[in-house]
């Protein structure tokens, strides 16, 4: 078992150098007895230790030593007779190393009975020596002797007993081990609180003085603090709660009133017995625990595992562009998209997630009852392989999208400079003559500058490039911002240079900080919710005969363009009465319209 390090190995650069000397000589001297004591009593040996110094100056070159040693397995000898034993051979052992040192040996039986019998002198000599080997024992009982101090000094009134526990009063500590201790605080006389707030109040403290002594003595992260109520204590006891009698038979107090030591006697003495009510409750345990994990197996096979495939299913069909289906229709749009259309995934992954939406549908239906664990990893093990190709289809389909949005730039911006060319006087021009003609026409006589023609030859590379399937993923992003600015500074040259005819469509608004358009063509009127916003939202309604507008919907720049383009721009505009309650509705209570803007 490894032990902690000798604290004295490191010696403080600012002592005198006499001083240190001297420690450095006590070193050298506790080290060589730490290492003969440990080659005879190695397995039994749980701490030694340095004490402090004799007050008497008589004795002030004595060397006092404590030697803590496990007797839990001692079974051939009474404990006297151990402990005399051990005391001579482990004195010779310290006359032998050096003279002055006086070796004291305490056996674990010893320290707990003096706990037991309220006699905490052990404990507090402990709590000021300083370990030269251990094997956790010493570090639980010098933490948890500053630790009841602080509490002590701050609480007394209130505690009524202060417990180790745990592995180390076990016998089964490890230097790794947690400090077990538990606090009783009496609650029986509290009036201005209630108890649960006296407990919590309590304990936030008390925890936080544990942090604080763990930092004191160097050993922290170790303290394990429990806080009971008095009341809570006792019904613990008569519920039969095993971890209380555990806490009983085993817990060392290192501080009580006289709660603690009557109930461990009780207990020894078997007079602390669970009530028929008690039994009756821990038997039926078993069951209610069975049912629980049943219950959770279900709800796993009906609820987590059902969503945690569906829900990024639906967002893969949305991501194609389609709106997400109910859940029963899922599968079969993943099958006539994914697997027959577009031939991007493979039908036995819809069999995955078809067969967790059968199991939950059964489950919610009732023809199933139960859910085995076997099914349940049969199903996860299914969800995890088709989250893995899922992740995978993500990427097929942005790549999809991606090159679908190339096309799209391609015949966007080339049917836009068709309109734009129409009005310079070209009627008809071949795709493969536009950039030509475009920079002849339009370029050169000073009506676009020159980047424009760049983002076009960019555009027109980029669908060559899809076509010949060396398109690449950087590629397409730049593309896209620089086709949306080359598409909106397009239709805007459009506007301007039938700005004239246009104003008179036109219903200019301000609603709140922003202005809005609406742009009046034919039987259409398209909505700019913000003209000043660079990325405009267009919405597109259809005139009805009073004046009135309906079927508001979704609409783009390009949808925009094509509708400037299509429809003779009238002389004259009439608006009618009911399109200002349309106005009220799509900008706000607070719309106003501009007059001779």
């Amino acid at each position: 078992m490894a032990a902690k390090k000798n604290k004295l190995d490191t010696l403080p650069q600012e002592i005198p150098d006499e001083t240190k000397k001297k420690l450095e000589a006590i070193k050298s001297k506790l080290d060589k007895f730490k290492d003969k004591v440990l080659a005879k009593f190695e397995d039994y040996v749980v701490g030694i230790s340095l004490l402090p110094p004799d007050k008497d100056a008589k004795n002030k070159e004595k060397i006092n030593v404590l030697v803590l040693v496990d007797d839990s397995d001692s079974t051939k000898m009474p404990k006297g007779e151990l402990k005399e034993k051990l005391t001579k051979i482990i004195g010779k052992i310290g006359e032998d190393t050096d003279k002055n040192l006086a070796p004291d040996v305490v056996i674990i039986t010893e320290l707990w009975q003096s706990c037991y019998d309220a006699k905490y002198e052990l404990l507090q000599m402990i709590a000021l020596s300083a370990p030269v080997y251990d094997k956790g024992m010493l570090a639980a009982i010098k933490i948890a002797e500053v630790h009841k101090t602080m509490v002590l000094k701050k609480f007394e009134k209130y505690i009524v007993s202060y417990v180790l526990a745990g592995s180390l009063v076990q016998g089964r500590a490890t230097p790794q081990s947690d400090i077990d201790v538990f606090i009783v605080i009496d609650d029986t006389d509290v009036k201005k609180m209630t108890r649960a707030e006296l407990k919590d109040k309590l304990r936030a403290i008390i925890i936080g003085m544990g942090l604080d002594a763990g930092k004191m003595t160097g050993i922290e992260n170790k303290i394990n603090i429990q806080v009971y109520i008095l009341t809570d204590f006792w019904e613990n006891i008569k519920e039969a709660n095993p971890i209380i009698f555990t806490f009983l038979r085993d817990g060392v107090p290192f501080y009580d009133r006289g709660i603690f030591m009557p109930w461990k006697q009780l207990l020894q003495m078997g007079r602390v017995k669970p009530s028929p009510e008690a039994i009756d409750m821990f038997k039926s345990t078993g069951d209610q625990m069975i049912q629980r994990i049943k219950f959770k197996l279900r709800d796993i096979g009906m609820e987590d595992l059902f969503y945690a495939t569906l829900t990024p299913s639906q967002a893969a069909i949305m991501l194609f562009g389609i709106a997400p289906p109910t859940p029963k229709e899922t599968p079969e749009v993943l099958m006539d998209v994914f697997v027959k259309k577009e031939k991007l995934l493979e039908k036995s992954y819809v069999d995955i997630l078809q067969k967790i939406i059968d199991v939950r549908k059964d489950l919610e239906h009732g023809t199933r009852k139960e859910v085995s664990g076997a099914l349940i990893d049969e199903l996860l093990t299914g969800a995890e392989k088709y989250m893995k190709r899922l992740n995978k289809l993500f990427k097929q389909i942005e790549k999809v999208k991606e090159e679908e949005t190339v096309v799209h730039n391609y015949e966007s911006v080339l049917t836009i400079i068709r309109d734009i060319l129409r009005l310079e006087g070209v009627e008809k021009v071949k795709d493969s003559d536009i950039i030509n003609i475009f920079e002849a026409e339009v370029i050169h006589k000073g009506l676009m500058p020159e980047k424009y023609l760049r983002i076009l030859k960019q555009v027109v590379k980029a669908k060559k490039d899809y076509d010949a399937k060396k398109l690449l993923k950087h590629d397409v992003t730049k593309l896209n911002k620089s086709a949306r600015e080359l598409i909106k500074f397009l239709v805007e040259y459009i506007q301007r240079k039938r700005g004239r005819e246009l104003e008179k469509t036109k219903i200019r608004v301000k609603h709140g900080k922003k202005f809005g358009e609406i742009i009046l063509l034919g039987k259409k009127a398209f909505i700019i919710h913000d003209i000043d916003n660079e990325d405009k939202t267009v919405s597109v309604a259809t005139i009805n005969l009073d004046g009135s507008l309906s079927g508001i919907k979704k609409s783009s720049l390009e949808e925009l363009e094509k509708g400037l383009t299509a429809v003779e721009i009238p002389a004259k505009v009439f608006i009618k009465e009911p399109i200002f309650e349309n106005l009220k509705d799509i900008f706000g209570r607070d719309v106003e319209v501009l007059i001779n803007y």
